[in-house]
């Protein structure tokens, strides 16, 4: 695997974790995970049009949104549950047990989509140890919650 996209990876999930943080203070302060996950989106909407025009991405238009397959809309519906979910929970759950829980739903989720291979994904294999790196997920979730 090239490193430089595993460092991608592992800081993208790194981000995750004080992302929950602020998404958990701000549905607190404003009494509702819905706001937080609102504001999250506002935040990242705006980041997002600020580095496309500094990076001066040419606009795809709307023929290219219309030719999206309908799972390609699902992500910001996902997205949001997501995010809300995170905010909710976080505060009264901790970050870690939070977050634990969800990497594991995202994994078993993960796996069975690679199976199946649907959503326009190649199918792959589910090997002995994939499962065994799903079980000790599941495991890690357990004692992240015990303690």
């Amino acid at each position: 695997m090239d490193l430089l996209l595993a460092l991608v990876a592992f800081l993208a999930g790194a981000g995750l974790a004080p992302q929950a943080a602020g998404n958990g203070a701000m549905a607190e302060a404003t009494g509702r995970a819905e706001w937080a996950a609102l504001v999250n989106f506002a935040v990242g909407l705006a980041a997002l049009v600020a580095w496309a025009g500094a990076m001066r991405f040419a606009w795809p238009g709307l023929p290219a949104f219309a030719r999206a397959p309908w799972w390609g809309w699902t992500g910001g519906f996902l997205g949001a549950f997501y995010v809300a979910a995170v905010a909710f929970l976080a505060p009264r759950l901790g970050v870690a047990t939070t977050l634990s829980m969800a990497v594991a739903g995202q994994t078993l989720a993960a796996l069975v989509l690679d199976r199946l291979g649907v959503m326009g994904l190649a199918s792959r294999p589910l090997t002995s140890p994939r499962l065994l790196g799903a079980a000790l997920l599941v495991a890690g979730v357990l004692l992240i919650r015990r303690s």
